[in-house]
Formats: C-alpha cells, structure tokens, sequence
C-alpha cells in the first residue's frame, strides 16, 4: 500500500471558514426559487475577504449551473453570467473579493474538483461551502472544504487534488443579528402539529403562572413577618376632598379647551364654505356679462 504525503497549494493554508447569515438565506432562497422539491442542486460565488488564515465570507451570488445526472463528468456553468455578476458586486463595495463557490450538495460529488479548479483562475486557495438547506439535525448547516495536491511515493503515478475539510461557524455583525432576528419572528416549523404546539404553549403558560404565585406567596410571608411594607399602605389616598376637586377642574379645563378648538374649527369651516359659494356666484355672473358670439352664417 502507498504512503500518501499532502502538500498544500497555498503558503498560507486556511485554519477558519466564518459564514455570516445573509449568505445561508441567499443560498436558502436560490434553492428555494430554482431547485426545490427536486434532486438537484444550486451552486454560487462567496465573496468576502481573507486574512491570516482566516476566511470571512459575508456575500454570495447564484450562477446558473446544470449537470447531468448520469454522468457527472457532463456539467455546464455561466462563466459570462458570473463574471457580469462579480463586475456588478465589485462597483458596490469593492473591498469583497472572490473566495470561493458554495453548492447544496449535500455532500461532495464527483464533479467537484473540475468546478473547484476552474475558481483557481479567480483566488490562489480557493474555498468550497457545502451549505446543507434541509438538515436534518442539529447544528451548523455548513461544511467548508478547500483542495491539496496529494503526492503519492510511487513516482508511476500522478499526483491528484483532493478536498481536505476546514472548521468553519456562523458569525454576524450587530446589524445583521438584527435582521435576522426579525425574519426568525415569524417562522414556524411546520413539522410541529396544531396540538403539540397548544399543548407546550399551555405547559409553558402554567410554568409561568406557577413562578408569579411563588413570588407572591414569597412576598405575602415577607409582608406577614414584618420585614417588608405593605405596598397597599404606601398607595395615595384618593379620597380626598381637595383631591377630587382639583382633578374635576383640571378635567374641566381640558375639555374647555378642546370645545373651544372643535367651535373655532367649525366657524372656520362654515367661513370658507360662504367664501367658496361668494366666488362662485362672481365667476357666474362674469360668465354671464360676456357678450354671446354670433355665429356668422355661410353665404350661398
């Protein structure tokens, strides 16, 4: 059996692979429009940036990709539309720069190499994000790979690139967990039922009430041992001669003013209504004061 030694491309091998939300919703809603309910996938540019190491991956874009399904080796992708893509992201924020290619997967294809090698002519050590849109457990939907040059002892044979894994996690800025927050508002997982969803929402509710009638019991006996007030003596007395009086006539005072604005307000109303039927009548009568145009009629 031959003893395999890999080499990497890049002198600077990638450690981390950083996704940040608006790149899985990307990739969610361009399976979602092209390739849902079927078997095939979607594959898209990652833009961001790169240092020490460190691939931060904060954009991505869909390109128009099909394969056949009996042979892999057959497969076509939009080098036009891509690169009428990238030029269109490099005008909006020019810092971005091409760091790879994600696919749905869910896992590695045959294909893969060839499509990873043609993002070579774009980044020295690109990356390649395998995004799974419908997991089925728990955890970070992402695998993130990048290619080594495998050199085999046996000098008969050829070295080939094979995909070597590389951590990677979730991150977002302050805005965009923000936003994120609010899509997630109104998400249900519909894989729950109606009764599921009532019962843990009344189980929850009980919890709830349970805790306040603990923390009252809790207060009552504080109360009781005299180590606490009682917060219905430190109410103000509202029954107060003096009281009532002032807040009837501050209550008098407001409505006062509000009748006065709504009388103001009509007799504005009716002011222009008499102005407007005035004019009218003017313009009637100017109408009317014109002298009539004779028509001249045609000699025979």
């Amino acid at each position: 059996m031959d003893v395999i030694k890999t080499q990497q491309i890049s002198s600077k091998p990638i450690e981390k692979v950083i996704i940040h939300p608006l790149v899985l919703l990307s990739v969610v809603d361009h399976y979602n429009r092209v390739a849902r309910d079927t078997r095939k996938r979607v594959i898209g540019v990652l833009l961001g940036s790169s240092f020490k190491g460190t691939v931060d991956v904060s954009n991505c874009y869909a390109v128009p990709f099909e394969e056949e399904d009996k042979d892999p080796s057959i497969w076509f992708l939009d080098h036009n539309f891509h690169e009428s893509m990238f030029s269109m992201a490099k005008r909006i924020n020019a810092k971005e720069h091409i760091l790879g290619w994600y696919s749905t997967g869910p896992k590695l294809k045959e294909n893969d190499l060839s499509i990873h090698r043609l993002f070579h002519d774009y980044v020295p050590n690109p990356v390649l994000v395998i995004i799974d849109v419908q997991p089925k457990e728990l955890g970070i939907p992402t695998k993130a790979y990048y290619s080594v040059e495998e050199v085999k002892e046996n000098a008969t044979q050829k070295s080939q690139k094979v995909f070597v894994h590389v951590p990677s996690e979730i991150a977002a800025h302050e805005v965009e967990e923000i936003g994120v927050e609010h899509l997630l508002r109104d998400v249900k997982d519909t894989t729950i039922s109606t009764l599921a969803t009532e019962v843990t929402g009344k189980l929850a509710a009980l919890k709830g009430l349970d805790a306040r009638l603990r923390e009252i019991r809790g207060y009552i006996d504080l109360v009781v041992d005299g180590k606490l007030p009682d917060v219905f003596n430190l109410l103000p007395n509202l029954n107060v001669a003096e009281l009532i009086k002032s807040f009837s006539v501050k209550t008098n005072d407001m409505m006062l003013v509000i009748y006065l604005s709504s009388l103001i307000r009509s007799v504005i109303a009716l002011h222009n209504l008499i102005n407007n039927k005035m004019l009218n009548k003017e313009h009637e009568r100017a109408e009317d004061s014109k002298p009539a145009a004779i028509p001249i009629a045609a000699q025979s």
